[in-house]
């Protein structure tokens, strides 16, 4: 199915391009979400007119997400979970908790932007963790765990 993209997509193109993906994935994801529009001549004429106010639209919010990111940049969450003696947790960290830390502490962040890529975090100390605000912003955090005996 031949698309237009109405945001930028990871691994898929730029706002504007005209690309062919799978049926499913543009009927069941793409276009649901505003992503993306059908590519047939009425929705490329309405994309041509609206074409200026899409990328200053898009040019705002990235913007917006890279002073958040700078202002996220190096934050530390400090999370307190019940570890055995040999510092291994009995549950796990997940982007879930992390999320919810980030929001108490003024950093409305969704869990599916947190990138962990080892999975959970299951053992005691200093992680490494990323949050991806927008496509093209990353920013690293520290996610300090402490082990409370039971």
């Amino acid at each position: 199915m031949q698309i237009i993209l109405l945001d930028k997509v990871v691994n898929l193109g730029n706002l504007g391009e005209i690309v062919k993906v799978k049926d499913g994935y543009a009927r069941n994801f793409l276009i649901p979400s505003g992503r993306a529009r059908r590519a047939t001549e009425a929705n490329k004429a309405e994309f041509e007119a609206k074409r200026v106010e899409l990328e200053k639209a898009a040019a705002a919010k990235l913007a917006e997400m890279q002073a958040q990111g700078e202002k996220l940049s190096g934050t530390t969450v400090k999370l307190t979970q019940k570890a055995g003696v040999d510092g291994r947790l009995f549950g796990s960290v997940t982007n879930h908790d992390i999320s919810a830390e980030l929001t108490k502490q003024g950093f409305p962040v969704l869990k599916s932007q947190i990138r962990m890529p080892n999975g959970p975090l299951k053992i005691v100390g200093d992680h490494a963790v990323t949050v991806a605000l927008h496509t093209d912003v990353a920013v690293d955090i520290t996610v300090t765990v402490y082990g409370e005996t039971a």
